[in-house]
C-alpha cells in the first residue's frame, strides 16, 4: 500500500539529487520551468528505485541544449524533431523533452510534432495517469492534473483521457498497458480494457519494431504472465502474436489433454524461477522467455484426437520451431535471437525419452552438441516444461534431470565434451585418403564425428585405421 508521507519524503530525496539539483538551479536562472516527469516520479511514490532521469520545460530544443552544454561532458540530439535533447550529467544520463502536444493521425505510424505551452497539457497526453505526474524543481510541487496519486493508492491502470481517444494517438499504448500491468503489478480498468477490445485492429499502424521492444520488455519483467493474459483476454494478442491464443484448444468430453495455453503460461512462469534460481542477479533472459512461450505453439496444427479419447501431438516440436522462427522473423527479432528461440523450441522434447531410460554416453554427448551453446537455456526450458500436478511423475523428471546434467559434467571433465570434434580434421581426412575436397570429405567427417560421440576418444592412430575401414567397406 502506498504511503503518502514515505512518498512525498521519496520526492524530496529525488529533488534533492545531485543530476536534478544541478538542472533545476540551471533552468531556473534562465527563467525556464523544469520538472521531473513519468516514471521516476511513479517510482519514487511507490518505493521504487529509479535510474531514469526524464525531465520536460517549457524550453525549446536548441534553448535546452545551450543550458546543458556548460554542466554535462555530452549531449545528443537525435530526438530534436521530437523536442528531446540528451546528456550525461555528472555521469548519468538524462533526457529532456520541450512540453508537447502531439498527436497520430490514425493512419501513419510518425506522430505530428506540436510544441505546448503547459507542463499540464503535456501531462494529460502521456498514456497513464500513474505515468501523467511531474514534480517541479526546485519548487519541488507535485502536478497530477488526472489523478494519478488516486490511482497509484487503487493500483490501478487508466488513461489520463477517453481511452479511445488516448488509444487512438497511439496505438502501442494498449500494448504498454499490459505491460504495465505486469511491471507495477496492477489491473487495468475496465473502460480501459473494452477500448483495447474495441480499437485492437489499429495496432496495424505501429511498426513491428516498436511492437517487439514492447513485447520484450513485457517479458522482461518479473511476471509476464499477468500482462499476456491482458493482451489474449482482449484480443489484442491476435494481433501480433496469434500463436498464444490458438494454443486454447477446445478440449470435448470424449478428448483430453492439457489446456496447453495455462500449461505454457506455467512454463513461462517456471522457467524465470529456474532463471533467478540458477543465474541471480543476471539480466532477463528474453531468449530463454520467448522459448518458453512458444515452445508448444507447433500443438495445435498436429492435434490429432485418436480413438478411445486419446490425443496426440506428433511432431510439434519440429513444427512449432519453423512457426517461431517465422513469427520472430516477422516481428522484426535479430537472427540471433530468432535461431535461439526456434531451436530451443525444436529440441525441448528431446530430453523426456532419458526419463523412461538411461542413455548411453553416446546419446548424452549427442544431447549436448545438438544444445551447443544453449545447453543451459535448454537445462531451464526442459525442466520448466514439467508442470504434471502428479508429484510422484514430477519427482522422478527431475531426478531423472539431475542425473543428466551430473553426467554431463563427468564427461566435460573426462573428453571436454563441449568441444567434440572427430581427432582428424578435413585437411587429414583429404591426405589419408587421397581425396579432394568435396562431398565425400564431409561423408567421411560425419562417420569420425559418429564414432566420436558413439564411443569418446580413440585417439589419432585408431581413428585413421577405423576411417580406413570405413573407406574400405564403401568399395
Amino acid at each position: 500500500m502506498l504511503n503518502m508521507a514515505d512518498g512525498v519524503a521519496r520526492l524530496g530525496e529525488l529533488a534533492e539529487h545531485p543530476v536534478v539539483a544541478t538542472l533545476a538551479r540551471v533552468f531556473a536562472d534562465a527563467g525556464r520551468d523544469l520538472a521531473i516527469v513519468g516514471g521516476p516520479v511513479r517510482d519514487a511514490l511507490l518505493g521504487r528505485t529509479t535510474h531514469d532521469f526524464d525531465f520536460t520545460t517549457d524550453a525549446r530544443p536548441d534553448e535546452i541544449l545551450a543550458l546543458v552544454k556548460p554542466v554535462s561532458s555530452v549531449q545528443w540530439d537525435v530526438g530534436r524533431a521530437f523536442g528531446t535533447i540528451g546528456a550525461k550529467v555528472q555521469g548519468e544520463q538524462v533526457e529532456i523533452t520541450t512540453y508537447r502536444a502531439d498527436s497520430y493521425d490514425g493512419v501513419t505510424r510518425k506522430p505530428t510534432v506540436e510544441f505546448g505551452d503547459t507542463l499540464e497539457a503535456d501531462l494529460t497526453r502521456r498514456d497513464f495517469t500513474v505515468n501523467a505526474m511531474a514534480l517541479r524543481v526546485p519548487a519541488r510541487t507535485l502536478v497530477d492534473p488526472t489523478g494519478g496519486v488516486e490511482d497509484l493508492l487503487a493500483q490501478r491502470l487508466r488513461t489520463p483521457i477517453d481511452p479511445a481517444v488516448s488509444f487512438g494517438d497511439d496505438p502501442l499504448r494498449m500494448l504498454r498497458a499490459a505491460r504495465f500491468a505486469s511491471q507495477l503489478e496492477f489491473t487495468v480498468d475496465p473502460e480501459t480494457l473494452d477500448a483495447i477490445a474495441e480499437l485492437r485492429g489499429t495496432l496495424e499502424i505501429v511498426s513491428p519494431e516498436r511492437v517487439q521492444a514492447e513485447l520484450v520488455r513485457l517479458l522482461q519483467t518479473d511476471d509476464p504472465v499477468r500482462g499476456i493474459r491482458v493482451l489474449v483476454e482482449t484480443g489484442l494478442m491476435e494481433e501480433f502474436l496469434p500463436e498464444i491464443p490458438a494454443l486454447r484448444l477446445e478440449v470435448d468430453e470424449h478428448h483430453h489433454h492439457k489446456d496447453v495455453y495455462e500449461h505454457s503460461l506455467t512454463v513461462l512462469r517456471q522457467a524465470i524461477e529456474l532463471e533467478h534460481r540458477r543465474h541471480p542477479g543476471d539480466a532477463p533472459d528474453v531468449p530463454l522467455r520467448l522459448a518458453a512461450l512458444l515452445h508448444d505453439i507447433g500443438k495445435p496444427a498436429t492435434r490429432r484426437l485418436e480413438p478411445g479419447g486419446g490425443v496426440t501431438f506428433h511432431h510439434h516440436d519440429v513444427k512449432g520451431a519453423r512457426m517461431a522462427r517465422k513469427r520472430l522473423q516477422a516481428l522484426r527479432f535479430d537472427a540471433a535471437t530468432t535461431t535461439v528461440v526456434s531451436r530451443l523450441v525444436e529440441l525441448h522434447l528431446r530430453f523426456f525419452g532419458y526419463a523412461e531410460g538411461a542413455w548411453t554416453d553416446a546419446a548424452v554427448r549427442r544431447y549436448v552438441r545438438d544444445a551447443g551453446d544453449e545447453l543451459e537455456r535448454l537445462h531451464i526450458l526442459t525442466r520448466a516444461d514439467v508442470t504434471t500436478r502428479n508429484k510422484r511423475k514430477a519427482q522422478r523428471l527431475a531426478s531423472a534431470y539431475d542425473d543428466i546434467e551430473a553426467r554431463i559434467v563427468a564427461l566435460r571433465e573426462q573428453e571436454e565434451i563441449d568441444s567434440i570434434r572427430p581427432e582428424l580434421d578435413g585437411n587429414r581426412i583429404q591426405e589419408v585418403l587421397g581425396l579432394k575436397p568435396g562431398r565425400e570429405v564431409g561423408e567421411a567427417y560425419r562417420f569420425l564425428l559418429d564414432l566420436r560421440l558413439d564411443e569418446g576418444v580413440l585417439g589419432e592412430d585408431e581413428a585413421e585405421k577405423r576411417l580406413r575401414e570405413w573407406w574400405a567397406a564403401r568399395g
